[in-house]
């Protein structure tokens, strides 16, 4: 008899070429997370003279479901959380630098639908592995319904997602997979940057301010089911995505004046930007391993003043939004030194 050993599990990824056709894994993802079966049991309710339930059930919809837990963001593994909530994109040399460029823009009159069969500014749909040495299970056509990032200084930048896929089923793990090489993304090597609406994105640096902050990102990406001979879903379709970010300001004068353009609704330029080490060879635009939040937004909620550890702060909420004067909404530009992702 084999017994489940709590530190033998592993989460696995394989990138799909055709959606929902699963494939095999082609490498670990370094963090934690179980699948669990979500398909759909009904007992209907019956007038058949027995005061009990019977046991008379039926099964309507099949689907999984996977909790990535909040683990510590790489630079090397983010693309697969952007590929599958996103879109798939092809890197873009950075002149003669070995470092790759990967820009994530998310959609704003383009819509997106991704079926075994067809695309549109497609997300890269995964087939995922889970379990321990007791049992694996797999779920196919795999997309992320969320995920956050949030940072602190002092600590790491962490990720955690919700990802859906179209059934969990017994398979066994691929074998002979090791852990990819990955570099930890550092909460305190991040910078904030805050412009006009009318301004270049990125230009004026919020030094001395910023303690924390997260980016809450709302794919809008629903599982559609239809009458088509299978009980998992057909396809996926992008509706209105929906992302909050905050940040945790010192009780500062920059602070209260951020508040100004709050009481205004005022709409601001945001660039949330952290950087990891120096690529072997350079390039034209980046020199170092690099993630930025771009985005327009407005601010939602001031708080009243916090203690942060005896410290007086306040923290903002802002929703991001398309605006027509920065012709700017929301992207992630994610730099490292893959020229795949794999």
């Amino acid at each position: 008899m084999a017994y489940g050993i709590r530190a033998l599990r592993k989460l696995q990824f394989g990138r799909e070429s055709t959606a929902g056709t699963a494939v095999a894994a082609t490498t670990i993802w370094r963090g934690e997370g179980t699948i669990e079966d979500a398909r759909i049991v009904e007992f209907p309710v019956e007038d058949i003279g027995i005061i009990p339930a019977t046991t008379r059930a039926y099964q309507p919809a099949y689907g999984a479901s996977l909790k990535l837990a909040s683990t510590p963001a790489t630079f090397e593994q983010l693309n697969h959380i952007f590929e599958m909530s996103i879109k798939t994109v092809t890197a873009a040399s950075d002149g003669a630098g070995s470092d790759k460029i990967y820009t994530y823009p998310l959609p704003t009159t383009t819509p997106m639908f991704l079926t075994p069969s067809a695309n549109s500014v497609p997300i890269k749909s995964y087939t995922i592995q889970g379990g321990d040495n007791q049992e694996a299970e797999r779920m196919e056509f795999s997309h992320a319904v969320s995920f956050e990032l949030s940072f602190e200084a002092g600590k790491p930048v962490m990720v955690s997602a919700d990802l859906f896929g179209r059934q969990a089923a017994l398979n066994a793990f691929t074998g002979s997979l090791s852990a990819p090489t990955s570099e930890t993304i550092l909460s305190s090597n991040g910078k904030v940057y805050i412009d006009l609406i009318g301004g270049t994105v990125g230009t004026t640096q919020i030094t001395n301010e910023i303690l924390s902050g997260s980016i809450k990102v709302d794919t809008g990406i629903k599982a559609i089911r239809t009458a088509d001979g299978q009980l998992y879903f057909s396809f996926v379709k992008g509706t209105r995505p929906s992302i909050v970010t905050t940040l945790k300001f010192e009780h500062s004068t920059f602070a209260s004046a951020e508040k100004v353009f709050w009481r205004a609704g005022t709409p601001r330029l945001f660039q949330i930007k952290f950087e990891g080490s120096t690529v072997t060879t350079p390039g034209t635009t980046y020199s170092k391993k690099t993630l930025i939040f771009n985005t327009a937004g407005v601010y939602e909620k001031f708080s009243a003043l916090e203690d942060t550890d005896g410290d007086d702060t306040v923290t903002a909420t802002i929703r991001s939004g398309y605006d027509s004067t920065a012709a700017q909404f929301a992207t992630f530009i994610h730099v490292n030194e893959l020229a795949s992702v794999p």
